[in-house]
């Protein structure tokens, strides 16, 4: 993935720009090629004065404080269109837009960067709030999610140990077709992320009716709308853990499935489901998880774990950045 930002050459905003993991973080994604452009928000001389203590160069690093840019005004009139009709003043947006996670969201809405990444020094739903206020969700997509791409020792699991696993932070308890969004986005985000074809397997405590509940009815109906949406696309379900992912037990119960047996996405019935599954899978086999990336959104953005360390925030902007092809 590293490999595939330095190619692309993209430009990337970091709009906590005061914060001591990021601008190292800033100084590593420069010298390394994996961005094109690297910018930091917040005030100029508090940010000059945080590299001085960490002893960190800012040569090659655009430095921008939203409140003395020559952009504010642009910025303030576009985010006041977006918002009036909620009732919004010139004199609140102007204030607004001048918060560095709005400010980033709106140099990615206008093209002025091509990707953000935050949330090491602010919550998901300030980075989401943001985001979803100015950026905004994709033509047709009504709910943004998240996936994480799992990287695990053993190889033989989805494509050479890669996997991804959706919805793991946004929504607790999506519906059929925010379950299908979900599906339609992750595939993509396989796309991007990992390269090659994905094959989904749509969870549940169920195989092919071996139970019957109305959750196994919600990931049954959300597999009808994937294949109305895309019917190229390799998704079955609903398929337990064990029958998407080994091939003797995908036999048994679920044979001749395309995707049984073989599935290196999985989205999972509820958010309790996904974030309590990847956590395990993370911490019992070892395995790498990047993410949460933010998926479904019109233009990337991903937040960050504010336990993050610089290199998470390194990896996570690379991943990010691929995800602006």
């Amino acid at each position: 993935m590293k490999t595939q930002a330095k190619a692309l050459q993209r430009r990337l905003v970091l709009p906590e720009g005061t914060e001591p993991r990021t601008i190292p973080a800033a100084r590593k994604l420069v010298d390394e090629g994996i961005a094109r452009e690297v910018t930091l928000l917040g005030p100029v001389a508090t940010i000059e004065a945080k590299a001085k203590e960490l002893g960190v160069s800012l040569a090659g690093i655009k430095v921008v404080e939203p409140a003395t840019s020559p952009l504010l005004s642009a910025y303030a009139d576009e985010y006041f269109e977006l918002r009036k009709a909620k009732g919004i003043s010139q004199e609140d947006a102007k204030a607004k837009i001048q918060d560095v996670l709005f400010w980033g969201s709106m140099m990615v809405r206008r093209g002025d960067a091509d990707a953000m990444v935050a949330g090491a020094d602010n919550s998901t739903a300030n980075v989401l709030t943001a985001a979803f206020q100015i950026i905004k969700t994709a033509p047709g997509v009504k709910s943004a999610s998240s996936c994480f791409v799992m990287e695990l020792q053993d190889k033989k699991w989805g494509q050479d140990g890669m996997m991804i696993f959706s919805d793991c932070a946004i929504i607790p308890d999506p519906n059929a077709e925010q379950l299908a969004e979900i599906a339609l986005a992750s595939a993509q985000s396989f796309r991007s992320f990992i390269g090659g074809e994905p094959q989904v397997a749509m969870l549940s405590f169920s195989t092919k009716g071996s139970a019957s509940h109305a959750d196994a009815d919600k990931v049954i109906e959300a597999v009808k709308l994937i294949k109305t949406r895309d019917p190229a696309l390799k998704v079955d379900g609903e398929l337990q853990a064990d029958a998407a992912l080994v091939d003797s037990v995908a036999k048994k119960k679920a044979p001749g499935s395309e995707v049984a047996g073989k599935a290196n996405v999985l989205i999972f019935p509820d958010l309790g489901a996904g974030n309590i599954g990847y956590k395990l899978v993370q911490r019992l086999a070892n395995a790498n998880a990047y993410g949460p990336f933010i998926q479904g959104m019109a233009k990337p953005v991903s937040d960050l774990s504010r336990g993050c360390s610089v290199d998470d925030i390194v990896n996570t902007c690379a991943v990010i950045l691929c995800q602006a092809k």
